[in-house]
């Protein structure tokens, strides 16, 4: 990544600023984020809607309509369901590490590419799918696209942008995600109206705009200074580049670094290998804990299964989906106030603050239904729309601290030497535990009942505490372990802020 912080240990900044070449790159590349967005919303949204139960998973249609002595904890409880949901991010699990492949050898655009083209089929099968096998396989090549998405993006925008800016820009990334889960919830709130029953075909096939627009758009971005210059000894090229993002003439320091980088990253035949190595640990440890911890803080139970939460404790179908949508409109704004000051608060001020907020919001909502809902019967309105506010308290906290900064950190303390890699376990990460929140809560709220939010609660206690006292630990001190030559490395001085 194009570096644009103080380098450590030697005072230097480089020239740089917004240009309307950058954003207009950034906005395009951030339609992976918008796709990413757009099929979490969209899942939570059609599997509450009755027309497609009735499709798909008609056993679930049939418990929810007739069994009148099953518990309203466990009407959805099917593995078969949240299989629909989390078959997406296996896909996307087992696509990351060929993405890696192609994002250092071809480049980020060919990557952002791929995916672009691997969403637009996934759209065009969903849409279409007339028995649950069809339905699965437009499912995992989204993931595929998603994979491949999340593995280039956020390298993308963070190589692309200016020093001081790189925070907010990167954090566009999760901007996107919430315009493209509320631009889901929106969808969704509508085709729900279609008496036809076929209002969920739209919804799915809908992601075919922002699909065909990354696609192509990708054929038309630019490839970053950092990838021209490391898969090219021409680096004339890089410079002429180079000058054109940063708006200057004046390069030729950030220019000599990213080709000092470059070179250390070209003997490198084993980055997976190479990033066990000690003086690498830190930025494993990261790599391996933000994006576990960003899923176990319960969001995805909210991204994916919102509608069915709020029917869940009582709200009607298009009720269900009018809440989704506030809960998205949130999220959006939260992320785009965190845009406007991660850069000035830095990342583990607002890593702690967001944990406070969600812990406290995700405990009341489990004492309220904890005390007011049973196993059978609602609650009351007034409770109802007081969970409904106590949720977007949490989503706002998320959407100000994990979900950006779960992407940023990640993305910006990787030396190129092994950036691919660490980018890569990040994203498998990620998916990993995505797959298991999709594909065991509704079991666990089954199980557990309003005990659900007290176990998340639990683990954003662990991972504030982790972001607070690791300022301490040796291991947490990335500007102290990372060597910074230009663009080996950036992002441990704000973690440290």
């Amino acid at each position: 990544m194009a570096v644009g912080l103080a380098i450590a240990g030697e005072g230097r900044q480089y020239n740089g600023r917004i240009t309307r070449f950058v954003v207009l790159s950034c906005m395009m590349a951030a339609m992976g984020g918008v796709l990413f967005g757009y099929d979490i919303g969209i899942s939570g949204g059609v599997t509450s809607m009755e027309s497609f139960l009735k499709k798909f998973f008609p056993e679930v249609y049939t418990r929810m309509k007739k069994d009148i002595n099953i518990s309203n904890y466990c009407k959805y409880d099917s593995q078969l369901l949240t299989s629909f949901t989390s078959s997406l991010y296996v896909a996307g699990l087992v696509s990351t590490f060929f993405a890696s492949w192609v994002t250092r050898a071809l480049g980020r655009k060919p990557s952002i590419l791929a995916g672009g083209a691997a969403f637009l089929a996934g759209a065009a099968l969903g849409g279409a799918a007339f028995n649950f096998y069809m339905l699965i396989l437009g499912r995992v090549l989204l993931g595929v696209g998603v994979g491949f998405a999340n593995q280039a993006v956020p390298l993308y925008l963070s190589e692309m942008a200016p020093p001081k800016y790189r925070g907010a820009i990167n954090n566009g990334f999760q901007f996107s995600i919430g315009i493209g889960a509320l631009s889901a919830n929106i969808i969704n709130f509508g085709t729900e109206k279609i008496k036809a029953g076929w209002g969920w075909r739209i919804s799915l096939a809908m992601a075919a705009v922002p699909a065909s627009i990354l696609t192509l758009g990708a054929l038309f971005l630019p490839e970053t200074p950092n990838s021209l210059i490391q898969r090219s000894s021409d680096h004339h090229k890089a410079k002429q580049m180079l000058q054109r993002v940063r708006g200057t003439n004046d390069v030729q320091a950030e220019l000599d670094d990213l080709v000092k980088a470059s070179s250390i990253s070209k003997t490198i035949e084993h980055p997976f290998k190479k990033i066990l190595e000690r003086k690498y640990r830190p930025q494993l440890v990261m790599a391996i804990s933000i994006p576990f911890f960003q899923q176990v803080t319960g969001i995805n139970v909210i991204a994916f299964y919102a509608p069915i939460l709020f029917r869940t404790i009582g709200l009607g179908e298009s009720a269900s989906l009018l809440s989704a949508v506030t809960t998205g409109i949130v999220g959006t704004v939260s992320t785009f106030i965190s845009m406007l000051i991660v850069d000035k608060l830095g990342r583990r001020a607002l890593f702690i603050i967001g944990g406070i907020q969600m812990f406290i919001s995700q405990i009341m909502v489990g004492g309220i239904m904890a005390a007011q809902l049973g196993d059978q019967g609602g609650i009351g309105k007034g409770y109802a729309y007081l969970v409904l506010i106590l949720i977007g308290v949490y989503v706002a906290g998320f959407g100000w601290s994990w979900g950006p900064l779960g992407w940023l950190v990640p993305s910006e303390i990787f030396p190129l030497e092994i950036r691919s890699a660490g980018q890569s376990i990040t994203v498998a990460v990620s998916f990993i535990f995505t797959f298991v929140v999709a594909q065991t809560f509704l079991a666990m709220l089954c199980h557990f009942k309003a005990g659900i939010f007290f176990f998340f609660g639990v683990w954003v206690v662990v991972m504030t505490a982790f972001t607070f006292y690791c300022r301490r630990r040796r291991i947490c001190r990335l500007n102290r372990w990372i060597e910074y030559g230009g663009s080996t490395g950036f992002g441990g001085e704000l973690w440290e802020k």
